[in-house]
């Protein structure tokens, strides 16, 4: 069965791809699976860890919003995953790989989406959600055992920021991937939520993608592989580069930093911050499972509160700062 895998890639997969066969491996040794590859061992291991299930109760941008469709971190890892596949299948690169990465690419995800990232990082003295996300699959999963992902799968949840530089090109198809959905995404919530209409995005942009959100995912991604195809780079042509920043600029100045935004995020950094002196006055509270992973206080109460859902830290607070009523003491 193996070799059938191996022929199959051999057979359909670009020069450039990254085959199973070619792993670098995982830092301990298990037996090869007769019906799976490397990579798509390692999907299914991400999808049914704990962190991914938590994915679905913690923000992407707006914070505990009225409405069952606007995203979360788990829909947007989802949207991720599926802008991955359609560019990586149209390169004839790694799907499985791809997809792997995608899936496991915001596990370190905080509460409260970037607003708790910035809280802890300020706490702290530094905090990345990809650095956290590796964290995650390499030793707190699995009763800290880790998911004991490939190098490659690894390599590319680490690099998924535009800062990274991932090995593979795979990676690379996740980083451009997690841009295009978090941008068009945050643009319809925004419309959804009332902040937006489709006619304020900039006419420069409307011109080139129009306004509606599925035509310019595929205008996107369309670009992406026309720029990457039969090429050992992932990269877009300048004026869709140009737009995404566009884009971006625009959503900093018209949704990110919105007041309404800023009144939540007020809120949201003073819950995070009393949450974390209070396990620094009060260690017992943090539990055992996250203490015997570090001896540094900070680190463990980071990762307890970095692994809470948003349900989760607010009745964590609630529990600690909000007084009961008499019949429920």
């Amino acid at each position: 069965m193996q070799n059938n895998y191996i022929e199959f890639e051999n057979l359909l997969l670009s020069q450039y791809a990254k085959r199973s066969c070619e792993t670098l491996g995982r830092q301990i040794y298990i037996e090869s699976c007769p019906l799976r590859t490397e990579f798509q061992r390692d999907r299914d291991r991400i999808i049914h860890c704990k962190a991914f299930r938590r994915l679905k109760h913690k923000t992407q941008v707006f914070l505990s919003p009225h409405g069952d469709h606007y995203r979360t971190r788990l829909t947007h890892t989802l949207e991720v995953t599926q802008i991955s596949r359609t560019i990586a299948r149209a390169l004839r690169l790694n799907e499985d790989l791809t997809e792997a990465i995608a899936l496991g690419h915001d596990l370190g995800h905080t509460p409260f989406g970037h607003i708790g990232e910035r809280t802890l990082d300020s706490l702290t003295g530094h905090f990345k959600h990809n650095e956290q996300s590796l964290r995650v699959v390499d030793l707190l999963e699995n009763d800290g055992r880790g998911l004991n992902l490939t190098y490659e799968v690894r390599d590319g949840i680490i690099n998924h920021c535009i800062s990274g530089t991932p090995s593979t090109l795979e990676g690379s198809v996740v980083s451009i991937s997690d841009r295009i959905a978090y941008i068009n995404h945050d643009i319809d919530d925004a419309i959804r939520g009332g902040l937006l209409s489709e006619n304020d995005l900039p006419c420069d942009i409307i011109s080139l993608l129009g306004n509606k959100r599925g035509n310019m995912i595929d205008k996107f991604i369309t670009d992406v592989v026309t720029e990457s195809y039969e090429k050992n780079q992932i990269k877009q042509s300048e004026q869709f580069e140009n737009a995404l920043l566009t884009l971006r600029k625009f959503m900093f100045e018209r949704v990110y930093d919105n007041p309404v935004a800023k009144i939540a995020e007020t809120k949201t950094r003073n819950l995070i911050t009393l949450l974390f002196n209070h396990y620094a006055e009060h260690p017992e509270y943090v539990p055992n499972s996250y203490k015997l992973l570090s001896d540094s206080k900070t680190t463990y109460i980071t990762d307890y509160i970095a692994g809470m859902s948003d349900n989760y830290a607010i009745k964590a607070f609630n529990d600690i700062y909000v007084p009961s009523s008499w019949e429920n003491l």
